[in-house]
């Protein structure tokens, strides 16, 4: 970091509100898709498939090893609600 930096100084002094609230909807629709898999709702396959991606991604998801992108964050709530109401 540099040292007149002041908006990386800021973030770092106060934390960024935008960034902590992605967050916290990453953490939820993680929870949220790990509970649907574990009660057998849908598969992780299932999951793919419906929002056109490899396995292996939903995979990285759970494990917060890949933050969802707000667009994404979007897609999976979707595809979620929708298993929801079908069962």
């Amino acid at each position: 970091m540099e040292e007149n930096d002041f908006v990386a100084i800021w973030l770092e002094e106060s934390g960024n509100p935008a960034i902590e609230e992605l967050t916290q909807l990453n953490q939820d629709l993680a929870s949220k898709a790990s509970k649907m898999l574990a009660d057998h709702i849908l598969s992780e396959n299932d999951l793919a498939v419906a929002l056109d991606i490899n396995p292996d991604e939903i995979k990285r998801w759970l494990i917060g090893r890949h933050p969802f992108s707000l667009k994404t964050i979007k897609e999976i709530s979707s595809t979620l609600a929708d298993y929801t109401t079908q069962n």
